[in-house]
């Protein structure tokens, strides 16, 4: 699946979401039911390139304040609701995750005491197993089909660089680093 495709995906689920009132999750799920099994196993790939290429500390550092924490599960997590943002706030967090800043929901977020909720989105991790279980009526169908799609390639040995690490709880860092995030989550100015 080209990348625009990936994309053309995650704007259809948004509008089908939007349209319906149903969650993200459930209609990026029913979408991906309706295409190919190729199709979904090549959607799961792109998936997991987008989602490793933002595993970085100064994404974690980003999600930190948002979540009120985060653990390595909650990271993942966030990743994935990064992607369910689309393709322009996807490529703007990538290049400064500094700029979740500006999106509405982190602005909502940084007001609200029990904020895990915003940008953090499991389902979204597993839309691809679920549109194969639909698809096939059985819950382990994906797994067996992603292990013959990626054949040996499913892990590297190749350590990932995650940039500079720094320590999420020293507030100057943080207001250092991602001076935005840290105004509305830490009270600093920028």
């Amino acid at each position: 699946m080209e990348i625009d495709t990936f994309w053309d995906v995650i704007e259809a689920a948004q509008a089908g979401a939007a349209a319906t009132g149903e969650p993200f999750d459930e209609v990026l799920v029913k979408q991906l039911a309706e295409r190919p099994r190729q199709e979904i196993l090549e959607y799961a790939e792109r998936f997991d390139e987008l989602h490793d290429a933002l595993y970085r500390w100064d994404v974690w550092a980003a999600a930190y304040p948002i979540g009120g924490g985060c653990s390595d599960d909650s990271f993942m997590d966030f990743r994935a609701g990064v992607i369910a943002l689309g393709c322009q706030w996807y490529q703007r967090v990538a290049a400064d995750p500094d700029s979740l800043a500006a999106h509405p929901d982190v602005g909502q977020a940084a007001n609200v005491r029990d904020r895990s909720e915003a940008l953090f989105y499991e389902d979204v991790n597993y839309a691809a197993s679920g549109a194969f279980e639909r698809v096939t009526g059985d819950e382990d169908a994906f797994y067996d089909a992603w292990r013959s799609f990626r054949g040996a390639d499913t892990k590297s040995d190749n350590a990932v660089d995650m940039g500079e690490d720094f320590d999420f709880d020293d507030d100057r860092e943080m207001s250092r680093r991602l001076p935005r995030l840290a105004a509305l989550f830490l009270g600093a100015s920028p």
